[in-house]
């Protein structure tokens, strides 16, 4: 799929970004390559491809799903300005 100037021009108006006069065409070039690839590899068979979440195949470490904070709600509660049922009091900022 090849690109034109105003192609690119709109693109860059529903994106807002500035682009000089002058690159359009260097852009157009390059957006029109990386659609010409995303042509080529939609028609790729990836009938028996499986699925992966990281091009290497790694497992992902996880931490030990384990409590290493106390629970502190008493005290920081009893220095809050405002508590009620065990629940912070807050001033009104939405009318």
């Amino acid at each position: 799929m090849s690109l034109t100037a105003n192609d690119v021009k709109k693109i860059a108006h529903l994106a807002r970004l500035g682009i000089d006069d002058q690159d359009v065409e260097s852009y157009a070039n390059d957006l029109s390559g990386m659609l010409d690839l995303m042509t080529q590899m939609s028609e790729l068979n990836t009938d028996n491809v499986s699925p992966m979440a990281h091009p290497l195949d790694q497992i992902q470490r996880l931490r030990p799903d384990v409590v290493t904070e106390h629970n502190q709600r008493e005290h920081f509660q009893a220095i809050a300005p405002q508590v009620e049922d065990g629940l912070y009091l807050v001033p009104k900022v939405i009318e």
